[in-house]
């Protein structure tokens, strides 16, 4: 570290300086406050270790202006003259420590090793703060597709607003990651984000996480739980696979969303909160109300602001990007390659578990690497599920007439081979006339067997 020390005991000054120079420090010595002052102004220091009797300025001078001027430095004050007033005032006023002579200048090397440790978390905590917000940025959702682009402005729209949102997307196409762009995106992005699965919840336990308990509210509630809501108050609360919530907590959802308050499970005394809720569903919603599994009234609470996430499918040219960025999160600095053919296999390749699949399929395929770095196709794709339609090429993306197509051929064929080819009986199999089966046979150029 670079260290000032200022001590007008020439003796001290200079057996402390060696020692700390062994240690690997960096020392400059002044032999009063004034001068420490004007060197302070010159040059960044991490420590200033200064005596307490100086002449032209004392050292608790020395220490308020330190702190006064130069927060993210230490000071460290040593004495001759010793009393318990003075230490206390010394602690007070932002000293780290403060030590009595003689002391042993190992005394000083470990209060070093101290501050050096703080100064690291210090910055790790800084660092984890610089990213749990760019996590919620846009530029941490990769995608260059007309379809993302999209996303990203309705993203952008919708976040400075303070309305519910209702986001729509199958599993693994990163509901989440939209959920905390719109929170870090929103004037509430210095409170809570607070996320949340409601997948395979019973009633009461959901509940009880929702909206917490107090104590002896049942068997095992030893203490009170604040529930998500109040975890989340002033921010924003995600709550995933809300298509799974109960009926019964349907009801009380929808009475927090529209009064703005609730009670713990047990409590009697209503808990206000200021909360933004963010709702993601893998299903369409619209169609469980009309099943009845869903609310209506609080479908419309939910979905205030619909959103809409593409399926990888979707996203033409986005599986390259977002391979080559799964390739550096996995690769570890090492440059790993996918070749050409396997790359426009992977583009063609439905994806039916998304960009989730994607991430798996490229940490597998680097982990089986071993020392080669051109990933192979059977370790990128060789496992993964077919297509829905029989007969298709592995990896091949159909459109909804060709699908329709070669089921339809598939299923003629099958009817004519159980009537021994006689037409009248595989028309009544199929459920369409004569003349509609000979006009598709004709189309599709099937001979009679």
């Amino acid at each position: 570290m670079e260290i000032l020390l200022a001590d007008d005991e020439k003796a001290i000054a200079v057996t402390l300086k060696d020692d700390l120079e062994r240690a690997g420090h960096r020392v400059a010595v002044v032999g009063d406050g004034l001068a420490a002052k004007e060197l302070l102004a010159t040059r960044r220091f991490d420590v200033v270790i200064s005596d307490i009797r100086m002449p032209g300025m004392d050292g608790m001078s020395l220490l308020k202006h330190v702190r006064e001027g130069y927060p993210d430095t230490e000071v460290i004050l040593i004495t001759g003259y010793g009393t318990i007033e003075s230490a206390v005032e010394a602690m007070k006023s932002g000293a780290f420590e403060y030590l009595l002579k003689p002391f042993y200048n190992d005394e000083i090397l470990l209060l070093l090793d101290r501050l050096a440790e703080i100064r690291d978390l210090r910055r790790e905590n800084v660092e984890l703060r610089e990213a749990l917000g760019r996590r919620g940025r846009l530029d941490n959702i990769i995608g260059r597709s007309p379809a993302m682009q999209k996303v990203f402005d309705r993203i952008r729209v919708v976040a400075p607003t303070d309305s519910n949102v209702l986001i729509e997307g199958e599993s693994g196409t990163g509901k989440e990651l939209v959920a905390q762009a719109i929170h870090h995106l929103s004037e509430r992005k210095d409170g809570p984000f607070v996320a949340f699965s409601c997948a395979e919840m019973t009633p009461s336990l959901l509940e009880d996480y929702l909206f917490g308990h107090e104590k002896g509210a049942y068997t095992d509630a030893r203490e009170p739980r604040k529930g998500l809501f109040e975890r989340a108050d002033g921010g924003t609360l995600f709550l995933d696979e809300i298509d799974d919530t109960p009926l019964s907590v349907q009801v009380k959802l929808l009475r927090v969303l529209q009064e703005r308050r609730f009670e713990r499970l047990g409590g009697e005394e209503p808990i206000s909160v200021d909360v933004r809720l963010v709702a993601a569903t893998k299903v369409n919603l619209a169609d469980a109300v009309r099943e009845g599994s869903f609310r209506e009234d609080l479908f419309y609470r939910l979905n205030v602001i619909p959103l809409k996430l593409p399926p990888l499918r979707q996203r033409r040219g986005d599986v390259i990007v977002l391979a080559e960025h799964f390739l550096k999160r996995y690769g570890r600095g090492r440059p790993y390659e996918i070749p050409p053919a396997v790359m426009e296999k992977m583009e063609r390749y439905s994806w039916p578990g998304n960009v989730r699949q994607l991430e798996n399929a490229v940490e597998r395929a680097v982990a089986l690497a071993g020392n080669e770095t051109v990933l192979r196709e059977e370790h990128l794709l060789g496992d993964q599920p077919r297509l829905p339609a029989e007969g298709e090429a592995p990896g091949e993306v159909l459109t909804l007439e060709e699908a329709r197509r070669k089921a339809e051929i598939r299923a003629i064929l099958s009817a004519l081979a159980c009537t021994g080819g006689h037409k009248a009986q595989a028309a009544k199999i199929l459920g369409i006339s004569r003349k509609n089966l000979w006009e598709k046979m004709r189309d599709y150029g099937i001979e009679n067997p």
